[in-house]
């Protein structure tokens, strides 16, 4: 069974990771997998057992995500996106697939039109297609008909990434049979350890519009309760340089391998909302203050918070709201939290999605 996958991160580095916990799932499954990623270039993201393919890398230019830019900060151009295409196409049909699977198109990434439209022509009657797409989108109602008719004409199934006790899919209704909620996707986290054991842990993904949240809790720390913990800000690998705030019990750091201990250990973990960071609190059963990002046209992360809150599994402060007061006390209300139960929220999603695939391709 082989398996090709097409992602594009823009500006985090969310999309990326959580195909890479798929790719990884689906390998273990006993598939050969590919995964091409068109974003920026992310070491040690990609498991063992997954080749991948690094295609001409785009961002966005600013959060607006109107402009695609090349690697050196220029908005492409045609001819870039026949070189990209060209790329993209040659490494498919090198592999010849039995799933092509494309995470968020069509309920996003309008942008590269221009090669997964050609690629899933290339893929029609010739492999299962498949949608990869978490259940909180840029709801867009106005471009409902454009999604449909995209999947009408090109896909064969739609993988949810979400738990529809907590979150409908807007178009589920419509998608009928094609629609499968898998449970979320989170990587499992290993065993033992004891790092970041008491800590506060402060973090912002992938850190690209975290210098705000960052800075604002190291300020916070003086007014807080937990003042006298370690405090350990995680500030990503596109995150701001905070070493001019160094201090005794502030740890900064820009990455860890073994987040996932530091979560299962820490005292309070205060966080964005993307949905790699929030699903990885809940495993591992964090108390969690959340501050959802709000850039321009940004709903995602707010909406998944509140879901959560009102579950009473996190404390949520809205960005517009951040303050060092206003972020210490918050913190200290969620510290006051009891710990989520297990259960609450499906978490199985990645070995859910492969084991789907694999029954589909039997089937």
């Amino acid at each position: 069974m082989k398996a090709f996958f097409h992602v594009q991160h823009l500006l985090g580095i969310g999309h990326l990771k959580r195909a890479a916990t798929l790719a990884g799932a689906l390998a273990r499954e006993g598939f050969e997998v590919t995964l091409a990623s068109g974003g920026m270039p992310v070491d040690d993201i990609v498991p063992a057992g997954v080749r991948l393919v690094q295609l001409p890398p785009a961002s966005a230019e600013d959060a607006s995500f109107r402009h695609l830019v090349d690697a050196s900060g220029r908005r492409v151009d045609e001819a870039w996106r026949e070189k990209r295409k060209s790329c993209l196409l040659e490494s498919y049909a090198a592999f010849a697939p039995d799933v092509l699977l494309v995470e968020l198109f069509p309920f996003g990434r309008r942008q590269l039109r221009f090669e997964l439209e050609p690629l899933l022509e290339r893929a029609a009657g010739r492999a299962l297609v498949v949608s990869s797409v978490r259940d909180l989108i840029q709801d867009k109602p106005g471009r409902h008909a454009e999604m449909l008719a995209t999947v009408g004409r090109f896909f064969d199934r739609v993988l949810v990434h979400g738990d529809p006790r907590l979150a409908s899919f807007p178009l589920a209704s419509r998608l009928a049979d094609k629609l499968h909620y898998t449970g979320y996707v989170v990587e499992e986290s290993p065993p033992g350890g004891n790092a970041g054991t008491g800590e506060v842990l402060v973090s912002a993904g992938g850190g690209a519009v975290g210098r705000k949240l960052l800075e604002t809790a190291i300020r916070a720390r003086p007014m807080s309760a937990l003042r006298d913990r370690t405090w350990r800000v995680i500030s990503g690998d596109n995150g701001p340089d905070l070493s001019a705030f160094q201090q005794k019990g502030l740890v900064i750091e820009s990455k860890r391998q073994d987040y996932t201990t530091l979560l299962r250990n820490c005292e309070l973990s205060i966080s964005k909302a993307g949905n790699n960071t929030v699903m990885e609190t809940l495993q591992a059963r964090a108390r969690a203050l959340l501050v959802p990002y709000r850039g321009p046209g940004e709903s995602e992360q707010t909406q998944r918070a509140r879901l959560l809150a009102d579950r009473g599994l996190v404390e949520v402060l809205d960005e517009d709201l951040l303050d060092p007061a206003a972020l210490a006390a918050a913190a200290d209300r969620a510290a006051r939290r009891a710990r989520p139960s297990h259960g609450t929220i499906d978490l199985g999603g990645a070995r859910r999605s492969a084991g789907l695939l694999r029954e589909w391709l039997h089937g």
